[in-house]
């Protein structure tokens, strides 16, 4: 009998799924505002700026709060 996915692996699919997911959502919502570069590693959310700053969060909407406030204080 052959032994399915162990439960962490399974967790950590589902995980990279729904990141995969997140940085889609923020490229769609971000890109033409100029920002790029979207990316998560270990947790650490991060974009940069058409300017070159580099905007990091610890969770997509702590990220989208920063590229938003950064976004207004650029108008």
């Amino acid at each position: 009998m052959e032994a399915g996915p162990t439960t962490g692996n399974l967790q950590r699919r589902v995980l990279e799924m729904d990141e995969d997911r997140a940085v889609a959502a923020l490229e769609l919502a971000w890109a033409d505002s100029g920002y790029h570069g979207f990316s998560v590693d270990d947790g650490l959310w991060s974009a940069i700026s058409s300017a070159g700053d580099a905007l990091t969060g610890d969770t997509p909407d702590a990220l989208t709060q920063k590229i938003r406030a950064h976004w207004q204080a650029m108008q």
